[in-house]
């Protein structure tokens, strides 16, 4: 190929680009008129009421009778619940009952540092894609942050996809170090990571969002590596090694939130070990295929050789716990059944009980850049809606519950 043609296929690749960004911020103002940026829907009293754990009847005399954040009353009598209004009536049920107390507890989770309980990092990593790595990701968040946990999602992925289904295009919102990489870069313009954390329209979900600078760190951390050739610098910032970034980062932030999610990107780079370092707790899915399953044994393998090549230069590895999670399952697939089966086999607990169900709810609502927990159970056939709700909600309440052990809780 000649130079010119290398010139004109990169103007194409360019020109292709910005064509589907274009496209892509189009349709975003469509689906979310009118300010263009993603909202949550607000709640029925039903779905209020499990949330925060009470019956429909006591949260409906709780608005009769104006005792607390009130919802929207329409004018057929019907009450609907924004998320932040049932953040603030978790925090009023909980005000009415001793702190710390097991009835406080049930309505407002939030972790006690004070009493041993500490941040759980989650990353969840597979480093061949399509495992239903940012899907999972995406939906743990959501699930975590409806049932009351503070929780802030980190996008590790140069792709950013998890940026994108929590409302963020990063070509258009993003500019320059405003991602993770703007908190662990090695230069004079590092900064906190509370300037970098962003609000999302999920009451009680923040995220770090990523875009391509994220792969900077893959190529300045050699180059630091090289540098530094084992000495000094006396820059305390550059000097923190490259494995404790991503941890010292969080830790910056970390009291104010109970869970951290990490969608760690598919490759095993730089990034991906600061994650897996950070991490209290890591979940690797796992698609049931037998390629997907050989290509994960190689991780495995790779994952551990490198982990034991940090933990000599002093990191500390002690998770919570790790777990297998089945993705993009089929039930009725016979070899899917026994690529499950034979994965459960050999590790027996370690693979969640619960399994992510493939389902077309999932892939009907990831047309529109959304999640099943934000779309409503009226554009979906009932069963179809319900099968998949209750599959994902399923996986997610394990991975709570394994947080809540962490805790001391149960």
């Amino acid at each position: 190929m000649t130079k010119q043609a290398a010139r004109r296929a990169d103007e194409q690749i360019a020109r292709d680009a910005e064509l589907l960004s274009g496209q892509l911020s189009a349709m975003r103002e469509r689906l979310f008129p009118p300010t263009a940026q993603k909202a949550l829907r607000a709640f029925t009293s039903g779905e209020a009421a499990k949330l925060i754990g009470v019956s429909d009847g006591y949260l409906r005399q709780l608005s009769i009778s104006g005792e607390g954040p009130q919802p929207e009353t329409h004018a057929n009598g019907r009450r609907s619940y924004t998320l932040d209004v049932i953040n603030d009536l978790r925090r009023h049920l909980a005000g009415q009952h001793e702190p710390g107390s097991a009835k406080a507890r049930q309505y407002l989770k939030w972790r006690d540092g004070q009493a041993g309980e500490h941040l759980q990092v989650v990353a969840v990593t597979n480093f061949k894609g399509g495992s239903g790595k940012t899907t999972t990701s995406a939906h743990l968040a959501q699930y975590l942050a409806l049932q009351g946990y503070r929780t802030l999602a980190v996008d590790l992925d140069p792709q950013a996809s998890f940026s994108a289904l929590l409302g963020y295009q990063p070509e258009l919102d993003l500019k320059d170090n405003e991602t993770l990489y703007a908190a662990i870069r090695y230069d004079e313009r590092k900064r906190p990571l509370r300037e970098v954390v962003r609000k999302t329209y999920f009451d009680g979900l923040d995220l770090v969002p990523g875009n391509l600078e994220l792969q900077e760190f893959e190529h300045t951390t050699p180059r630091q590596l090289a540098e530094r050739g084992g000495t000094a610098s006396g820059d305390e910032a550059a000097e923190l090694p490259f494995f404790a970034r991503v941890g010292a980062a969080i830790e910056e932030v970390g009291e104010d939130y109970d869970v951290v999610v990490i969608d760690c990107p598919p490759q095993l780079g730089f990034l991906t070990l600061g994650a897996l370092c950070a991490a209290t707790s890591v979940l690797v899915t796992v698609h049931p295929q037998m390629l997907d399953v050989a290509s994960m044994s190689q991780f495995l393998f790779m994952t551990s050789d490198l982990l034991a090549v940090v933990r000599e230069a002093g990191a500390e590895l002690n998770f919570d716990f790790l777990r297998y999670l089945v993705t993009r399952y089929e039930p009725h697939d016979g070899p899917q059944a026994q690529i499950a089966g034979f994965l459960r086999a050999q590790f027996g607990a370690r693979v969640l009980t619960n399994a992510m169900v493939k389902s077309t709810a999932i892939s009907d609502a990831g047309l529109t850049k959304q999640t099943l927990y934000e779309v409503g159970r009226e554009n979906f056939s009932r069963g179809t809606y319900d099968r998949a709700i209750e599959a994902l909600t399923a996986v997610n309440l394990e991975v709570e519950t394994l947080l809540r052990q962490a805790w001391g809780r149960i």
